[in-house]
């Protein structure tokens, strides 16, 4: 299927998923960043990153010691949301390996994340 022209990306209403970032606790020591990601019917990415932006900052005055961090990143949709539908997508250039690569960006050693594989072989085991 083709993707729409830039044209009609910006005159038809469609689908985006915004990315907004949030800073939790004021003290670097133990402070923690919060990715999310939001859906929103909108007929551009100005609007889309509008809507996501504010509702970032209503998400963030209703807790405690959180601010929202500026960075909102819109992707367009192709398709209606549905099982399995791309949500966002985010380019970056780098000339390290896979392994390197999701080290030093996704593999910190400082992601609040469990292991889904570990807890699925856990069940398994007769």
């Amino acid at each position: 299927m083709d993707r729409p022209s830039s044209v009609a990306q910006l005159s038809e209403v469609g689908w985006f998923s915004v990315r907004c970032v949030f800073r939790v606790g004021s003290d670097p020591k133990g402070q923690a960043y919060e990715e999310r990601l939001t859906l929103w019917r909108a007929e551009s990415f100005d609007q889309a990153i509008t809507l996501a932006e504010a509702e970032a900052l209503g998400y963030a005055a209703d807790r405690t010691d959180t601010i929202f961090a500026g960075l909102a990143q819109a992707y367009r949709m192709f398709d209606a949301p549905r099982h399995g539908a791309e949500i966002f997508s985010l380019i970056r250039d780098s000339e390290l390996n896979p392994q390197a690569y999701l080290t030093a960006y996704f593999d910190t050693g400082q992601e609040r994340q469990g292991d889904v594989r570990a807890v699925s072989d856990e069940r398994c085991r007769p």
